[in-house]
C-alpha cells in the first residue's frame, strides 16, 4: 500500500502548504501540499479512510464520529512548520461538512532512513519520527511543530478526527479498559463473568460520555 500512496504522490502537482492555512498558521508554515480537491488527493485520501476502518487499535484510541479527509503535505531541504495550535474547527471547502478538531493526526509516508529533521514535536511528547506507515494521535489543542527538514524530503497525511468522546481524560480512561478488555479475553476467553461486567463498565462509561 504504501509503494502505490507514494508513487501516485511522486506524480502529483503540489502546491504552496498555505493553501488550507488559518492566519497564524500561514505564518509558521514552509512547505507543500497536494490541493485537497485533487484527484490524487482523494483517490489516496480513500486508501488511507479504508486503512483506519480497519485498524481496531485507531477506533480505540481516537473512537471516532468524524474524520476529515486524509491531507497530504511535503517537506524539501530547510521547509518547516513552526509552532501552531490546529483550528478547533475544519470546514471543507465548498461543502456542509465540518468536524470539531479533537484529535490531530499525522501518519509518516517517507522512510525515516531517508531524510534528516523533520520530527514533529508536540506539547507532552518527545520528538516524534515514525516508520514510513506508522502514524500518532495528539490532542489538537497542544501546541506543535515540524522541525527543519536538513536532508532528504518527508512526506505524511494529516487529518483531525471529531471523537465521540470530547474529553481527553475520559477517552485515556476508555482506550485502557478497551485494552484491558482485549487482553483478557485473550488470557481467559470472553465468556468469563468478570470480563462481561467489566465489558459493561466500558460500555456504560461511554453510554455516559459519548455526543452523537
Amino acid at each position: 500500500m504504501l509503494r502505490s500512496i507514494n508513487g501516485q504522490l511522486d506524480a502529483a502537482a503540489w502546491v504552496d502548504g498555505n493553501a488550507t492555512s488559518g492566519h497564524q498558521s500561514a505564518l509558521a508554515k514552509d512547505n507543500c501540499q497536494l490541493p485537497e480537491d485533487s484527484a490524487e488527493a482523494r483517490r489516496v485520501g480513500e486508501t488511507v479512510m479504508d486503512a483506519l476502518g480497519r485498524s481496531p487499535l485507531f477506533i480505540a484510541a481516537a473512537l471516532p464520529l468524524k474524520v476529515y479527509p486524509p491531507l497530504f503535505n511535503r517537506y524539501g531541504v530547510g521547509e518547516a512548520f513552526g509552532d501552531h495550535v490546529d483550528s478547533a474547527v475544519r470546514i471543507r471547502a465548498g461543502s456542509d461538512f465540518r468536524v470539531r478538531s479533537d484529535l490531530s493526526a499525522t501518519l509518516f509516508l517517507s522512510d525515516p532512513a531517508d531524510y534528516d529533521g523533520g520530527e514533529l514535536i508536540a506539547e507532552g511528547y518527545g520528538p516524534i519520527k515514525l516508520p514510513a506507515g506508522d502514524m500518532i494521535l495528539y490532542p489538537a489543542s497542544s501546541v506543535h511543530r515540524v522541525t527543519t527538514v536538513t536532508r532528504g524530503t518527508r512526506r505524511a497525511s494529516f487529518f483531525w478526527i471529531q471523537s465521540m468522546v470530547r474529553d481527553q481524560s475520559a477517552r485515556a480512561i476508555l482506550f485502557d479498559l478497551d485494552r484491558s478488555i482485549q487482553e483478557l479475553s485473550a488470557a481467559t476467553g470472553p465468556g468469563s463473568a468478570a470480563l462481561v461486567r467489566l465489558t459493561g463498565v466500558y460500555h456504560n462509561l461511554l453510554r455516559r460520555w459519548a455526543e452523537l
